[in-house]
């Protein structure tokens, strides 16, 4: 049923974004941002598809006739994936949601929009994650005698040692960074979960000598990673930094060149390492401010050295775990040569 009050759409969604999302499901400006971007792309694509303005378009036109029509636009002209497209639809169904607890006249419209199902078939790509030897060619490249170096550095080396979310790190304050010890950092993570994590003392003195270089030294809640222009870095400064150190090390590490390297890879990294280390899943869970254990256990499928440790462990008899060699005494070392591939 189509509602009578004007402007019944637009002040569902003033309400949706200020008070709904925020406040009472707790979301993240960074998620809350992601579902703004999905609703404004829907509402362009009804109003090209109608050929009213969007200050014209009213609840009725939130059905599942435009739903099914947008995610299918998402599909075939805008050449999304399956992933994007189903994270849009999660957007409108949380939408969907608000407005029959604002709007019960709309609930038999809005049910429909309900029962547009998520589309099946997403592609899980394996994890990317920096090996040692690759996180040191990286670091490699930065030159430290520049204050923008200094920074990048003490960035890459706080997101390595915690394995922050990139945006839990750019939102650091002087007062959330303890340089002495126990060395410590304080994270604001998602659902506004605070958590403290360990740094290394290496990490400490960074973070020391970037804070006292700011000019601000007296302002305890300045952020600590700036740009250029004195303003809060960015995550895609973060990641335009990220590539640009990692095109650099592939010049000389180049199993780099073939890896898909984006901030979040260094979460990845972190939580890989810590799993080789023998931490166990739970205290991993934590680090990282994992909502739930089963998050963290991805990472059991990631690494391929835990997998042939795993092998060994089954066939111990069959596989073994010192280096392969060369077959030189015949058909009766043969068990011998194979043990050792």
């Amino acid at each position: 049923m189509k509602p009578n009050r004007p402007n019944a759409l637009g002040k569902a969604l003033v309400r949706y974004f200020q008070e709904y999302l925020p406040n009472l499901r707790g979301m993240s400006p960074h998620t809350i941002h992601g579902y703004r971007d999905a609703i404004v792309l829907f509402l362009r694509f009804i109003s090209e598809h109608t050929g009213r303005s969007i200050e014209n378009l009213d609840m009725a036109d939130l059905n599942a006739e435009h739903v099914v029509a947008f995610l299918d636009f998402l599909e075939r002209e805008r050449h999304n994936s399956i992933s994007t497209r189903n994270a849009r639809l999660a957007a409108l169904h949380c939408l969907a949601h608000f407005v029959a607890s604002e709007h019960p006249e709309c609930l038999s419209q809005l049910q429909r929009v309900l029962g547009v199902p998520f589309k099946r078939g997403t592609t899980r790509h394996a994890i990317e994650y920096l090996e040692a030897n690759e996180v040191k060619a990286l670091l490699s490249q930065i030159d430290r005698s520049t204050q923008a170096g200094q920074r990048d550095y003490a960035l890459f080396a706080l997101m390595f040692n915690t394995g922050a979310r990139v945006q839990e790190v750019l939102n650091l304050r002087r007062c959330d960074i303890r340089t002495e010890p126990p060395y410590q950092v304080r994270l604001l993570g998602k659902g506004g979960k605070v958590r403290t994590c360990p740094i290394w003392v290496n990490t400490a003195s960074l973070l020391r000598d970037l804070s006292q270089a700011l000019p601000d030294t007296e302002d305890n809640q300045a952020a600590l990673f700036r740009n250029e222009r004195g303003g809060k870095l960015t995550r895609f400064g973060v990641g335009y930094l990220l590539r640009k150190y990692v095109t650099e090390a592939a010049t000389t590490v180049d199993t780099l060149r073939s890896k898909r390297i984006h901030p979040h890879s260094v979460r990845h990294s972190t939580a890989v390492a810590l799993l080789k280390a023998g931490v166990d899943f739970a205290t991993i869970s934590q680090w990282l401010g994992h909502a739930s254990l089963n998050t963290t256990m991805v990472y059991a499928r990631a690494d391929l050295d835990l997998k042939r440790q795993a092998l060994t462990q089954v066939f111990p008899d069959v596989l073994g775990a010192s280096a392969p060699g060369r077959l030189t005494h015949g058909a009766a070392d043969l068990l011998g040569w194979l043990r050792r591939l």
